[in-house]
Parts: C-alpha cells; structure tokens; sequence
C-alpha cells in the first residue's frame, strides 16, 4: 500500500508515466491544484504549498528508490511544487497561468544559478529543491510582467 500511494503521489496520479515530457505533463496537471488553491487566501495557499513541498520531499525520495536513480523522470511532484511556487500571490488569469506555465518550465529547463546546483542535493531533497527555486525565478519575473507590464491603469 504505502509503494502505490508513493508512485501515485510522486508522478502525481501517474502524469509521470506520460511517454513525452513527463516534467511538462506534471506542470499542466498541477494547473488544476492551482486553479482549486487560487481560491484560499494567501495564509491558507503559503501552509499548504511549505506542507506540500515538505510531503514531496519525502515522497521523491522513496520514489527514487522505488524508480532507480537520483532523479527519476517518472518523479514529477516537483515539478507541482514548482509550479504552485511560481503561482504564489498570483491571480489566477489564463494569461498569468500561461505566463506561469511557460516561464517556470523555461527555469527549470535552462536551470541558472543556483538551480543547477540545488539538484545535487542528496535524496528527495535536490529533487524538490530545484523546481522550488526555479519556482522561485519564475515568480519574480511573473511578479513583474503582471504588475509593470499587464497592470491595467
């Protein structure tokens, strides 16, 4: 029981099994956890999402034993973490989702400093870590765009 329910969590309902882009297909699913979160205040949505991370923290690193390897593709609860990172105090727009949805995968694709680095932590820990602070750099910019750039005056 406890090795299904850590597959089921830590492909996230098995969106990592998908044959092309397992990462991306985790991203678009966690869209809709977001959109049901973007409903919570602020101090109900940042409880969850440190819960959350904390729980996928655990979760990967069982997954990575059970899957093989440092980083298992199938293992895509991080990247939901990250994206729920990079949606914090952002309103739930299609445009902002989309922006969203784009410039995290782009963070966690490119991975600059200190992205890169933040994977080599041991266990499930570097495979949270880095989709949480490419989340990270994804929120400033999206931060940004959405306040400079699509403010409405």
């Amino acid at each position: 029981m406890e090795k299904w329910l850590t597959q089921l969590f830590a492909t996230f309902f098995y969106l990592g099994y998908s044959p092309i882009a397992p990462g991306t297909a985790g991203t678009l699913g966690a869209i809709l956890l977001f959109y049901l979160l973007s409903r919570l205040s602020p101090l109900v949505y940042l409880p969850f999402l440190i819960g959350f991370i904390i729980l996928s923290i655990w979760v990967s690193g069982r997954a990575a034993g059970i899957f093989g390897g440092t980083d298992p593709s199938r293992v895509v609860i991080d990247e939901v973490c990250g994206f729920l990172v990079t949606m914090f105090l952002i309103q739930p727009s299609l445009i902002n989702i989309v922006l969203g949805f784009f410039l995290f995968r782009l963070f966690d694709i490119v991975k600059p400093p200190p992205v890169r680095s933040s994977e080599r932590l041991p266990g499930g820990f570097g495979i949270v870590t880095d989709d949480v602070v490419a989340g990270i750099y994804a929120n400033i910019v999206l931060q940004i765009i959405t306040r400079l750039i699509l403010a409405k005056d």
